[in-house]
């Protein structure tokens, strides 16, 4: 496994080298959840590898007033839904309560939309489970931290986050919210995820139906 400075190739060479440093953990019965949508050909890789099940966690980000890209917060929906604003970043860009609320009633809808479209069968059980949290990377850290705080409550044995790339000071911030981080690289300077894949396509809904239809399948097959 060998980080080059041209970047990954695209999501599945990403996934293939994360499932690599994954599998070497040993984990007992572990469960990948991805967040769609640039996620879940990442875990599909890192599932595959392990003969894991593989489910999606759904997490929407909450951008700024005229620069959705850039992310003030994040929404995790399910049993114990959290929204995770940064308040100094909220600020600073002039985003009022108001404008959060009306955010949050927006991004529960696409999150309702995706659930529809990818939930062709029950969720995985994570209590007690090893849950291995996937991403195609980390910028702000926004959403996987949302993420993270909600599978908190879940009563899961471990909490694992692995992720191809992130930038460097975002780690302890993590680390803090898991049981461990798996990160292959830190590419300085970092720039943005899409910087450091050859390939950073737009995976749609198609996809990743498909890639969760083949999860399926090969565990009821194990």
């Amino acid at each position: 496994m060998t980080w080059h400075r041209e970047g990954f190739a695209d999501r599945e060479e990403a996934g293939q080298q994360l499932a690599e440093a994954v599998r070497a953990l040993g984990l007992q019965d572990p469960v990948i959840l991805a967040l769609p949508r640039g996620g879940v050909p990442i875990g599909y890789e890192v599932a595959k590898a392990l003969g894991a099940p593989l489910d999606i966690v759904l997490v929407r980000k909450i951008g700024a007033p005229g620069h959705e890209e850039y992310g003030i917060g994040a929404l995790v929906d399910g049993a114990s839904p959290q929204v995770v604003i940064d308040e100094d970043a909220a600020r600073a860009v002039g985003a009022d309560q108001d404008y959060i609320d009306r955010k949050v009633a927006e991004q529960l809808e696409e999150i309702e939309r995706r659930r529809a479209a990818y939930r062709t069968g029950p969720p995985v059980p994570l209590a007690g489970r090893t849950i291995v949290v996937v991403d195609d990377g980390i910028a702000t850290g926004g959403t996987v931290r949302a993420a993270l705080q909600a599978l908190a409550r879940v009563d899961a044995g471990r909490i694992i986050l692995a992720v191809p790339l992130a930038p460097a000071d975002v780690l302890p911030e993590m680390r803090a919210l898991c049981d461990e981080v798996l990160c292959l690289a830190s590419p300085e300077p970092f720039y943005a995820v899409g910087a450091h894949y050859r390939d950073f396509s737009q995976t749609d809904d198609s996809e990743v139906i498909e890639l969760l239809d083949k999860a399926r399948a090969w565990v009821g097959e194990g």
